[in-house]
């Protein structure tokens, strides 16, 4: 029925209805943000990673801080998974948990701020004080007309907000800062905002914050910043992308340095995140949220490089149907193929899409770029299916790679939502094999 409804009303009418919706909860919940510092993390990819490390950082500096993340919800040192998956519930949701936040004391809330979220006024009363810009690449294009360029403006929203909500907590006036990765070609367009301070990080271009002496593997990732050595158990070289905004944010709340490397260190999982899992199998198994280019070649190099040049990389992976981006399908596609041992193309959530065809389409680009079916790869539809054929197929020492869902709570196939953790699933799987 919603569906039929957008259909016939005009955009700017639903656009106006959700605008006011979200002034009308800010209003009932007595406009929390006003009570706390505001950080929004707003990019393509890393933004629940990111939020994670700046809450532990904060925290770790006796900074009592929330999290609204697309895996997460922290209110303080209390966690619970994100059941509406979505990344920015609804509105009064955001404000529940607003006010939740600030009744809990806490000074600092992390909201993980989407594209589509902006463009539906569900940042209306988040009243944001420091804007993080993470990355931008070609993504969620189909609810933006398919324009890359209406993307990009839209992520916008939230730094030309900065400036319109001027905010005073305990006689103190909070200074806007914008915090950008210097490494991304869109970083001037971000930065281009009026704000107090602005504030760069990169590993490769020049920036006030620039990571050096990189090194990853299976224990987690190192590397310098200045004269200070920063590590995290999270492995990955792009993790240090997510890292330094928390370094930079800590910095700027008077935390020390060891206060802040104490709070990198003690981050040892974020759900559905690069997160492994141990159930005395004799390879290596992990559980991410990658479903698009990008995350799907970092997890991959990453892979390669924790493990032993004779051992295997073995993924599952798929795509959401939906009306989701379909010409990423290709890039899955191709990007497995070159750089698994073996693939497993499985269901994502397909919603109301044949899920026949989404797998088909990844699988088809795969054969084209040297897979062969039923030798290497393989497409099973149903995801435990997938996730047990995945560990048929691995030996000592391989990994096993798991994704596209990370701690997503469900799964929706034929429009159908039904309840699925990927992890759950992958601890039940392990613990039915014998080693």
């Amino acid at each position: 029925m919603k569906k039929i409804i957008r259909k016939l009303l005009p955009k700017r009418l639903i656009l106006l209805y959700h605008y006011f919706l979200a002034l009308l909860a800010t209003l009932i919940y007595g406009s929390p943000a006003k009570k706390m510092i505001i950080i929004g993390v707003t990019g393509t990819k890393g933004k629940t990673t990111t939020s994670n490390y700046i809450w532990s950082c904060l925290s770790a500096c006796g900074i009592k801080t929330g999290i609204i993340s697309t895996a997460n919800i922290r209110i303080g040192n209390e966690e619970s998974l994100n059941e509406y998956h979505m990344t920015m519930p609804g509105r009064f949701t955001i404000q529940k948990l607003l006010k939740q936040m600030a009744d809990a004391g806490c000074k600092y809330c992390v909201v993980e701020t989407t594209s589509e979220g902006l463009k539906q006024y569900r940042h209306i009363g988040v009243h944001y004080d420091i804007g993080v810009f993470t990355n931008l690449t070609p993504e969620h294009l189909s609810a933006h007309g398919g324009s890359f360029e209406n993307y990009k403006n839209a992520k916008s929203i939230m730094f030309r907000a900065l400036s319109k909500n001027i905010k005073t907590i305990d006689d103190k006036k909070i200074e806007k800062i914008i915090i950008a990765n210097a490494d991304s070609e869109y970083a001037d367009f971000y930065l281009n905002f009026p704000v107090d301070k602005k504030i760069t990080y990169s590993i490769d271009q020049p920036s006030d914050y620039k990571a050096a002496k990189i090194v990853e593997s299976v224990e987690g990732v190192k590397f310098e910043l200045g004269s200070e050595k920063y590590a995290s158990k999270i492995t990955g070289r792009f993790n240090v992308y997510n890292i330094l905004p928390a370094i930079i944010i800590c910095k700027l709340a008077g935390g020390t340095n060891e206060k802040i490397k104490l709070g990198l260190n003690s981050l040892e999982v974020i759900p559905g995140r690069m997160e492994f899992i141990d159930k005395g199998q004799n390879f290596k198994t992990m559980v991410d949220y990658a479903h698009e280019k990008q995350s799907i070649t970092n997890i991959l190099n990453t892979a390669r490089k924790i493990i032993a040049p004779t051992s295997k990389v073995i993924i599952l992976l798929g795509a959401e149907g939906g009306g989701r981006d379909k010409t990423k399908r290709t890039a899955m596609g191709e990007l497995s193929a070159k750089l698994s041992d073996f693939v497993v193309v499985s269901n994502v959530d397909p919603y109301e899409d044949n899920p026949t065809e989404i797998v088909e389409d990844i699988a088809k680009v795969a054969e084209n770029n040297g897979k062969e079916r039923d030798k290497n790869l393989f497409v099973i539809e149903d995801r435990r299916e997938g996730i047990r054929k995945a560990f048929s197929l691995a030996h000592r020492d391989d990994i096993v790679l798991i994704t596209g869902k990370g701690a997503e709570q469900s799964i929706t196939i034929g429009g159908v939502k039904y309840p699925w953790d990927d992890r759950t699933v992958v601890i039940e799987e392990l613990e039915k094999l014998k080693f």
